[in-house]
């Protein structure tokens, strides 16, 4: 008894698991003061005892439990008898899942049922003015509307908690991101934006344009707007990196969005109240608005069935403006009709997805539009609950939608009713062999989910880049020689663009932007570190360092973390999380190198990126173009290197075939007498990085070994290690090498590696003049020692 009687002092719920059902009270027992002169019980402070319990099953504890929980979240009164039983099994259901989290069911216990309770209160009153009186109605509604008035003070305090609770749902345009320095960067908050204003923009759209300090729109949306929203147009869109594509099909998507909330409005007085809540941003009474509306619903229900006859025709023309329906089925169906999924945009990479929604909601801030995220890498279940609040806008990367349409959720069971789809980076979506579930997801859209009404956004900065067929397939009997026209063609037929659409090309023929400087560094493979570890040295900034392969990116950022260049890795085997804080931290330091693989290399949209790198050469003429427009973004000037080895020539060749590029692209100059020293630290570093992988390795496969051998319970031969098992002195060597190494290297790193020169002397005590840490080459730019070796070349050719 005693262990019992502990665990019900410590929680109300225990005993109740146990099988005891609490009758009496706790009552305390007096405890004589001698007993704690020895000191023997310091910890105690109280005893309290039962005497009146009485030993339930397990069965009947659970009812026990839910009805007390129930009697909790609703101030006690009369009407909780009533409400218990009303509650559906899908909320029993519900109920039971979250049972693990007490705090958190409780909240939503008390915003389930206190929303329903106001909006019957407020029937309640309209059937008394009505006069509707039959059957002792009225001393029930008054008793009902004094509960309710209780309630709503309740109510408006649980609103106010759960606003605060969910910050990162309701405001997450505030949390910190990449994008945020991009939809803050202008100085004045009110831009004039009477440029707009001819293009057919929405007015609260143009109230956030004003806000964010975009005061004219890019070619790209000058083109895009009138015949998307004015004519509701399909768009095929081609323009440069960084010339503001999202906007282009952002604006039009919410400007149908606003249309078809605008038309059905009229039909029910409940819409225009979802829409008036809407504008408020009542963040709770939007999430939980369709589980109060069920309550409600079954509570008319339960008090129509024990008496039939209570309301006359009066009440029933009330009841129908609230939408009380007279079964579970037809009611979310209406609820589902009500706010559908009007609007889809799918992208190739996570990045790109947390972006556009990012952007999307800067530009809808005024609207109330809701929009949700579904990418791989997060939570299912989450993402499950966002859509059960039933966001008009859906961002996804095609296979975590694919997963959540094929398991039937609600909000994507009916896609009859999309009004807009945006294939982003079109080209790649539905390359050969890439993004299965998007070509059964587009199956699916143009077959048994088709809306003639549905407009489509296609857009890519390489839309209508065409490669060269090679001579060996033209000369095949069905070979077609491609040109730019029968490529929107295919596209448009995988898309499943039916009409004829609007085609916009802005491009130019060589498919980067003209602000971008392009350069070359001719060395051989093993070289490539030394004039990257140079680059990054002699002119430091926000540089992006593009690799072809994972592996590569590993052995690169520990090299230069052994170099103290603080590289940040992204590639497709981190966490997610993990990834988008790397993205975070680039964003937010001005000098900082991110290493990625292509997954960085479309949309991201990051701003001041200085330099691309290119560690080596992407394999195709699009992931060099869209590389390269990381950098050079909305009329800024960048630079892109080419690492070019033995191995990255025939790549180099076609790239430069395809973009057709009228000049040879410059050598970047290299300082040579800095490279002696630099291949120094590079290998020692090399020389670090390779022991410490090969221990870390061994050690792994060797503690893996291990493992399975005890759990197997059998004995591990040593030629099954990793490495010949070395003896402690010859360990303690490899440790003392390694030590040696280190301290060398920080010796070298902390010498200065581009030395100023003064022939100057100055006598002082230790020999040497001890000057600041400076040098000549950081102060000159990347772009300002390319554009001097080019001005020299343009010199000595007048000359000559």
């Amino acid at each position: 008894m005693k262990t019992k009687k502990g665990r019900r002092f410590r929680s109300s719920f225990k005993p109740r698991q146990k099988g005891i059902e609490v009758i009496g009270e706790w009552k305390t027992v007096p405890i004589d003061p001698n007993l704690f002169a020895d000191e023997d019980f310091g910890d105690i402070v109280c005893l309290e005892e039962l005497t009146e319990y009485k030993l339930v099953s397990s069965s009947k504890v659970g009812k026990v439990k839910e009805k007390k929980r129930k009697a909790e979240s609703v101030s006690e009164g009369s009407e909780e008898e009533e409400e218990e039983p009303v509650v559906s099994p899908k909320k029993k259901k519900k109920n039971k899942d979250l049972r693990s989290k007490p705090d958190k069911s409780g909240d939503s216990a008390t915003a389930e049922i206190d929303v329903p309770v106001d909006k019957e209160a407020k029937c309640n009153e309209i059937i008394k003015v009505a006069n509707c009186e039959d059957r002792g109605q009225v001393p029930e509604s008054t008793s009902s509307t004094k509960d309710a008035q209780k309630k709503k003070k309740v109510a408006k305090n649980k609103t106010s908690q759960d606003q605060e609770a969910l910050p990162s749902v309701t405001t997450s345009k505030k949390v910190k991101n990449w994008t945020t320095e991009v939809l803050s960067a202008s100085t004045d908050h009110k831009a004039d934006v009477s440029a707009w204003k001819g293009l057919f923009v929405p007015e609260p759209v143009l109230r956030a344009l004003s806000h964010l300090g975009f005061s004219a729109p890019t070619p790209i949306q000058a083109l895009a707007l009138p015949s998307a929203i004015r004519d509701g147009m399909d768009v095929l869109g081609a323009a440069e990196t960084g010339s503001g594509k999202t906007l282009a099909f952002a604006i039009p998507m919410i400007h149908s969005v606003l249309q078809w909330q605008k038309s059905n409005s009229s039909t029910t007085r409940s819409d225009s109240v979802s829409k008036e809540a809407h504008q408020h941003d009542d963040e709770t009474r939007w999430e939980n608005g369709d589980e109060a509306e069920k309550l409600t619903h079954q509570q008319v229900e339960d008090s129509g069935d024990e008496d039939d006859t209570s309301f006359s025709t009066g009440c029933e023309k009330v009841l129908e403006n609230f939408e009380f329906k007279s079964s579970d089925d037809t009611h979310t169906l209406g609820s589902h009709k009500k706010r559908p999924l009007l609007g889809l945009v799918l992208t190739p990479t996570r990045e790109l997805a947390v972006q556009v929604k990012h952007h999307i909601d800067a530009v809808a801030k005024f609207t109330g539009i809701k929009t949700a995220i579904l990418v791989g890498g997060m939570a299912a279940q989450k993402q499950e609950r966002v859509l059960n609040r039933k966001p008009e806008i859906v961002i996804a990367t095609p296979g975590r939608l694919w997963e959540l349409v094929k398991e039937r959720h609600p909000h994507l069971s009916n896609l009859r009713q999309l009004r807009c789809l945006v294939i982003d980076e079109a080209d790649r979506m539905v390359e050969k062999g890439h993004f299965l579930e998007l070509s059964q997801l587009l199956e699916i859209l143009n077959d048994s989910q088709y809306n003639p009404q549905r407009q489509t956004f296609v857009f890519s900065a390489t839309l209508t880049l065409v490669h060269q067929t090679p001579t060996r397939v033209l000369q095949k009997k069905n070979a077609k020689k491609m040109d730019r026209k029968t490529k929107l063609e295919l596209l448009m037929g995988k898309v499943g663009i039916k009409g004829k659409p609007k085609v916009i090309d802005l491009t130019r023929k060589e498919a980067t932007v003209e602000t971008l400087t392009e350069t070359r560094i001719h060395c051989n493979t093993n070289e490539k570190d030394y004039y990257l570890y140079y680059f990054l040295l002699q002119y430091p900034g926000r540089t992006m360092v593009f690799a072809n392969s994972i592996d590569c990116v590993k052995r690169l950022s520990s090299l230069l973390t052994i170099l103290n260049c603080d590289p940040l890795p992204l590639h497709a085997n981190m966490h997610q999380k993990q990834r988008l804080k790397n993205l975070e931290r680039f964003a937010e330091r001005e000098s900082c190198v991110l290493l990625t693989t292509d997954v960085a290399a479309r949309g991201l949209d990051i701003p001041n990126v200085q330099h691309v790198i290119h560690y080596q050469v992407p394999r195709t003429s699009e992931l060099y173009v869209h590389r390269s427009g990381r950098t050079a973004r909305a009329a800024n000037e960048g630079l892109s290197l080419l690492l070019i080895g033995p191995d990255d020539l025939i790549n180099f060749r076609k790239i430069y075939k395809t973009l057709e590029k009228s000049e040879e692209l410059p050598f970047f100059p290299v300082d040579s007498k800095c490279m002696t020293s630099i291949k120094e630290r590079m290998n020692l570093a090399r020389q670090i990085e390779k022991a410490e992988f090969f221990n870390s390795r061994a050690k792994q496969h060797n503690s893996w070994l291990q493992q399975a051998a005890e759990a197997l319970e059998i004995d591990l031969d040593d030629d099954m290690l990793m490495g010949k098992k070395a003896s402690e002195q010859e360990e303690s060597q490899k440790q003392k090498m390694l030590k040696g190494m280190k301290k060398q290297l920080k010796y070298m790193l902390s010498q200065p590696l581009f030395k100023v020169l003064m022939k100057t002397k100055y006598p002082t005590q230790s020999g040497k003049l001890l000057l600041p840490h400076t040098s000549l080459g950081i102060s000159e730019s990347a772009l300002g020692t390319v554009s001097k070796q080019q001005a020299k070349k343009k010199k000595s050719i007048k000359l000559n």
